[in-house]
């Protein structure tokens, strides 16, 4: 295992959408394996490949409950229900956060590293941490979700 560095907002890498993977090997383990050390050591809920540079449809969280460490391959949302705000940041973007809306629950189809799909249903902060991470692997942040003012100008017209 090894820690990885984490990009930056910025980095062209964070806005590309991710190829899924095909070969469930050691190599992929060996990615996962790294994801949740750097995770770990980052003090984060989530972390997804491209945040490392790899283009690749995978993703860790691990919101601290009963479900440990969550291992998503080539994951997709297939239900989601309610609204949440709350405050959201990236790793990716170290001292930002924002309110987002999320989905208050939400039900993950995805593969394990063995390759052997199965679904997850997390809510509240799983949920949103699920939602944070698949957009990762769409070259979405979570800025992207913050809605944007136009401050009034002050002039008469």
């Amino acid at each position: 295992m090894a820690l990885r560095e984490i990009l930056k907002f910025g980095d062209d890498a964070l806005r590309k959408k991710c190829r899924p993977i095909t070969k469930f090997d050691d190599r992929l383990g060996e990615l996962l394996d790294d994801l949740e050390e750097t995770l770990i050591s980052s003090d984060g809920v989530g972390l997804a490949a491209p945040q490392v540079g790899i283009l690749r449809r995978v993703a860790v969280v691990n919101v601290r409950d009963n479900h440990g460490n969550i291992e998503l391959i080539n994951p997709e949302i297939v239900e989601q229900s309610g609204s949440q705000m709350g405050k959201e940041g990236c790793l990716s973007a170290p001292n930002e956060w924002a309110e987002v809306e999320r989905p208050n629950k939400v039900t993950v189809r995805a593969f394990d590293r063995h390759g052997n799909e199965f679904t997850i249903t997390g809510e509240e902060l799983l949920a949103r941490a699920f939602c944070h991470e698949i957009d990762h692997l769409d070259g979405v942040l979570f800025i992207d979700h913050v809605e944007k003012t136009i401050p009034p100008r002050g002039d008469k017209l």
